[in-house]
């Protein structure tokens, strides 16, 4: 069951990007246990890969994970729309459009970042899923593509966007560059400008606008809410995941909670256990996720390197949380 439109827009207040090969359902899960409120991303998930894959390996996720948008890639209005529909069916909270990615693997498909050349095709795609769907129908994009700066490039493109449908926005405030970058290279190299995000937020400002790109800190998040709607934080989130938990005082003005870390570790080893048992899922597959959660505490390091031994994947992943926590000298 998808959940209510005002508690959504509360929870855009403060998301956790949609990132490739890292915010899969086990990922969403422990990031939950650290924000209860925060607005989760899955993975892109291709249109391709719905229509003609494995739907449940793609869509499946825990009730736990609500409030969670899915974000897909494609280019075609009717197929996009078939997806919307499934998206819906399965109970995301919203369906998110990938107009960002930069990746020559993405735009070989014809979809991501290059279809902000062609707003009038984009508004035909998100028309087609508002039609289909009753679930908001949001697009992340950049702030323009190559070395083509212009404001009225980006404000015409969510102009067109916005009068199918759209009415949220969550806008990497980069450049993407199509030839010549990495997607790792395009994460950092085209320049921040944040005053663009901000400057659509003035002339658009009955949408929602959100800004992603370069957020490190609660400061950081901060300032760019005295702006914008809602700030989308990606790598540091998934490097320092602990940082989520101070955000549901700072942010969405709950108290502190007061599961510590190892409450959240233990609650992992639980999980673990339970998808192993239900899914076959081997621990390692989850425990990737959770391998910051120490950072900057002594014995980190360590703590890491038990929880990525793989010697030790036969072993329950409670004695792993066991093990993880004796001295070095205790561990054998």
């Amino acid at each position: 069951m998808t959940i209510a439109p005002l508690f959504l827009d509360r929870a855009r207040r403060l998301c956790v990007a949609p990132m490739m090969d890292w915010t899969d359902r086990h990922c969403r899960y422990f990031h939950r246990l650290l924000s209860p409120h925060a607005l989760l991303y899955t993975e892109m998930v291709t249109t391709g890969a719905l229509l003609h894959g494995d739907v449940p390996r793609h869509l499946d996720f825990n009730g736990e994970e609500h409030p969670v948008a899915l974000q897909l890639g494609g280019s075609e209005p009717a197929e996009l729309a078939q997806c919307a529909r499934l998206g819906e069916q399965w109970g995301y909270d919203e369906i998110n459009l990938n107009c960002g990615c930069p990746s020559e693997r993405v735009q070989r498909g014809a979809f991501g970042a290059c279809l902000m050349a062609e707003p009038a095709l984009v508004a035909d795609c998100v028309k087609a899923m508002v039609d289909a769907v009753g679930v908001p129908v949001t697009v992340k994009h950049r702030i323009g593509i190559d070395r083509d700066e212009r404001y009225g490039f980006v404000r015409d493109f969510v102009g067109a966007v916005a009068e199918a449908g759209c009415r949220v926005f969550i806008v990497h405030a980069r450049n993407a560059w199509l030839k010549g970058l990495s997607p790792k290279e395009n994460r950092e190299v085209p320049p921040l400008r944040y005053e663009t995000v901000h400057r659509l937020k003035r002339e658009f400002p009955r949408l929602q606008i959100l800004v992603n790109g370069g957020l490190t800190s609660t400061g950081q998040v901060r300032g760019q809410l005295a702006h914008l709607d809602g700030a989308m934080v990606g790598r540091e989130a998934y490097h320092n995941p602990w940082w989520l938990a101070s955000w549901e005082h700072d942010f969405f003005g709950a108290e502190p909670s007061a599961r510590s870390r190892d409450d959240v570790e233990a609650a992992m080893a639980d999980y673990m256990v339970r998808h192993a048992r239900e899914h076959g899922t081997p621990w390692s597959a989850i425990a990737r996720h959770m391998l910051g959660l120490r950072n900057g505490l002594p014995g980190a390091r360590r703590w890491r390197q038990v929880w990525s031994d793989h010697r030790l994947k036969e072993r329950d992943p409670r004695e792993v949380m066991d093990l993880a926590h004796r001295p070095a000298a205790l561990a054998a």
